[in-house]
């Protein structure tokens, strides 16, 4: 194969996208770069062509749009404030990266150039975390790398340096126990009447906290015995904010256990406001959202007496999905259900429900020994 002749004027290089870069030296002793990159090489060629020919001509002038000999550098903090304005995130989500880029992540690479952050670099940062907090920092972790391969397609850098295998993946620091029935139905029974169906959608029908508090009448289908989840409230920077659900797969319909459909008709027949918008668990005035130091008062009594002092309101979500995966639900129903937009979380309700049913087998085995 014969070898490209040396170039005698300009450069061109591919870029990681498969466009090529042309560049020059001009007159001026300075380094300028064509406006665009090229599809094909035959047309940065042409370029530079024509850049030499103004010169030969005596045509040249610099160019007002490619940069100069000495081009301003691009920090990554510079970056990283432009790939969060670009970025369409949810409330929380914005909140939660913004804590991470200024409490893990600038204090290292704020005024570092984008081009200079090496694999070196972030390995040496990663070396330097507070082990103690392994899900913050492995969220941190997978925030730089997003935010440095979004450089890469943009062609600011031409790889990503983050490449610490496993950085990104944390297991989970505390196992979850389900509640079973019996915990259930007592921590319900020592609940206010009007939060007591909160616990039963929790858990029967895997709603998230912020879904549940934002249920209205509209979204109760008793009918047909479904719920509709169509939005939810977070609590981002101090302010209650309605928007949709976490996921686009949070959007859904969500079927009701007929063993709760009298529970929720009574609760939604005693609810004072009748209007389609009114809030199904609303706060003590009647019309704004409950707060969750609100419910964890009256929650956390409930589920010490139940003697369950270790489950959180997020657990019985986590109930519910094992509850459902001991139906033999699939991992796409599971999916459909939950709102999960992937399969990784609703593996872990199968592989719990897979659990539990080695646990009914080995109590069988025990019933058959005693009755030898």
């Amino acid at each position: 194969m014969a070898r490209r002749p040396k170039r005698g004027f300009g450069q061109l290089t591919k870029m990681r996208s498969g466009r090529i870069q042309a560049r020059y030296t001009g007159p001026d002793a300075a380094l300028h770069y064509a406006p665009t990159t090229f599809d094909t090489r035959e047309d940065a060629e042409a370029w530079l062509v024509d850049e030499r020919r103004k010169i030969s001509e005596g045509r040249w002038t610099p160019p007002t749009t490619t940069p100069s000999a000495t081009p301003r550098v691009l920090t990554f903090g510079e970056y990283a404030e432009r790939w969060m304005t670009r970025r369409d995130l949810k409330p929380r989500t914005a909140v939660h990266y913004r804590s991470l880029l200024d409490r893990q992540i600038l204090p290292t690479f704020s005024v570092v150039p984008l081009r200079d952050i090496t694999s070196e670099a972030v390995r040496d940062w990663w070396a330097e975390r507070d082990r103690s907090r392994p899900t913050l920092w492995s969220h941190a972790y997978g925030l730089l790398r997003t935010i440095l391969g979004t450089a890469v397609t943009d062609e600011k850098i031409t790889a990503n340096p983050c490449h610490i295998r496993g950085a990104g993946t944390t297991k989970r620091a505390r196992k979850i126990k389900p509640a079973t029935l019996h915990e259930l139905e007592t921590i319900t029974a020592h609940m206010p009447p009007k939060y007591q169906p909160m616990v039963m959608l929790s858990s029967w029908c895997g709603l998230r906290f912020g879904e549940v508090t934002e249920l209205r009448r509209k979204d109760l289908d008793l009918k047909n015995a479904v719920i509709r989840v169509r939005r939810g409230v977070v609590r981002a920077n101090g302010e209650k904010i309605v928007g949709t659900p976490k996921s686009d797969a949070g959007t859904r319909d969500v079927a009701i256990p007929p063993h709760l459909v009298p529970m929720l008709q009574a609760h939604r027949d005693a609810l004072p406001a009748r209007g389609p918008d009114a809030l199904l668990f609303p706060a003590a005035d009647g019309t704004s959202h409950i707060a969750p130091s609100t419910l964890y008062r009256v929650y956390y009594p409930a589920r010490e007496a139940a003697g369950r002092p270790d489950l959180r309101w997020h657990d019985l979500r986590h109930t519910g999905a094992v509850l459902a995966a001991q139906t033999g639900a699939t991992l796409a129903e599971l999916m459909g259900r939950l709102g999960h937009s992937t399969p990784a979380a609703a593996l872990r309700y199968q592989h719990a429900a897979q659990g539990r049913d080695a646990e009914i087998a080995r109590r069988l085995s025990e019933i058959a020994r005693h009755t030898d």
